[in-house]
């Protein structure tokens, strides 16, 4: 599909063709346009910020400031985009499939029964689950949750089958009433492998992740989850986040970094009890003012994001908050210094990292906390 400019003028156009990651772009835009605007034209095709974004024609790298008519770039050129490392937000290119964890395909345990999906669990094993609650799957080669789990009842307290080919979670996981830990991460599960009836259920859920998959969607089920503190969405292709987080009045940690999310809902700022929040590489330019109700806010990540502002109360209202990740983002340390409550933010992000004293400012005048990233 060809993609045009919005601002160009009918019979003005000129056709061109942006190579980016082993695929065409087709476009149509006017002649003079800039190559900014070009940029910012490819940010929402490509998941690369503009300032990423290095665009080459015949060997040249194009000027922002100038027109494509100056550039020489006329009907029928092709444009070479090349993106700087660590400013793709949410995994690179639209088209592109998130991808899980690396899994071996090849090496398979001699205890996989490779006629059928599943794994051959021996009475030894079993009885150990029971006796623990612990059941340890991870990178077993799964295609499905094996019999001998759902055998193990309402005592399981732990249940890990990340990294696997997991296929469905079923409703029936809903047995596993005293479940505490939910691990479901790598399996390239999409929006229909869950059932979740099923997980919402789980009243006792302290934590779940479910990263490195191809989720779309967090339903509002998840808001059901009232006991949860750490949730981990990371790594999918999240364009949203449900208004029922606010339900989540007991969650410390939330990871939602590398998704397309462009906005939040103003309901976070009822998980007062949130201490770390990871949302780098997503597509959000501003936060809510709620923010400046997480009193026990300590981290916040919000590197290669298209931010462009703060809520003016954060530093004000969030004493705790001592970790502020704002790499590659337009925020500048002296827009910074203009909010209420700078200074002592300042004062704790320094007593923190005693060995990187000064703010480490990119020849534009960014501001740069690369640093101060924890996770």
């Amino acid at each position: 599909m060809e993609l045009e400019d919005p601002t160009m003028e009918a019979g003005s156009t000129i056709k061109l063709t942006v190579k980016f990651g082993g695929k065409s772009i087709p476009l149509s835009v006017s002649p003079d346009c800039t190559v900014k605007d070009l940029k910012s034209l490819l940010q929402p095709i490509t998941n690369v910020l503009p300032r990423g974004q290095k665009l080459i024609f015949k060997g040249k790298v194009l000027v922002e400031t100038s027109t494509l008519k100056l550039s020489d770039v006329g009907s029928g050129a092709k444009i070479m985009l090349m993106a700087s490392q660590g400013l793709h937000q949410g995994e690179g290119p639209v088209l592109k499939e998130a991808s899980t964890r690396p899994i071996s395909r090849t090496v398979v345990s001699d205890k996989v029964d490779q006629t059928k999906p599943g794994l051959l669990v021996d009475k030894n094993r079993v009885d150990r689950w029971k006796a623990t609650g612990v059941i340890a799957l991870a990178q077993a080669n799964l295609k499905e949750i094996p019999k001998e789990v759902w055998d193990c009842g309402s005592g399981v307290r732990v249940l890990d089958i990340s990294e696997n080919f997991i296929n469905e979670v079923p409703a029936r996981i809903s047995s596993f009433g005293s479940m505490q830990k939910l691990f479901l991460q790598g399996n390239g599960l999409s929006d229909e492998s869950i059932q979740w009836e099923g997980i919402s259920s789980l009243k006792r859920l302290m934590f779940l992740s479910i990263s490195h998959n191809n989720l779309t969607v967090l339903p509002s089920a998840v808001g059901s989850l009232t006991s949860l503190r750490q949730l981990d969405v990371s790594n999918n292709k999240l364009t949203s986040l449900p208004n029922e987080l606010g339900l989540l009045t007991q969650l410390e940690i939330l990871k939602a970094n590398n998704n397309r999310i462009t906005s939040l809902p103003e309901s976070t700022g009822n998980c007062s009890f949130l201490m770390e929040v990871e949302l780098s590489a997503n597509i959000i330019s501003e936060l809510p003012e709620t923010f400046t109700k997480l009193r026990n806010l300590k981290t916040l990540e919000l590197n290669n994001t298209g931010l462009k502002t703060l809520p003016l109360g954060l530093f004000k209202m969030c004493l705790q908050l001592s970790t502020l990740g704002l790499h590659n983002t337009e925020i500048t340390v002296e827009f910074l210094r203009q909010f209420e409550g700078w200074e002592d933010f300042d004062e704790r992000r320094r007593t923190k990292h005693q060995k990187q004293l000064d703010f480490r400012v990119v020849g534009s005048g960014k501001f740069d906390e690369g640093a101060d990233k924890s996770w």
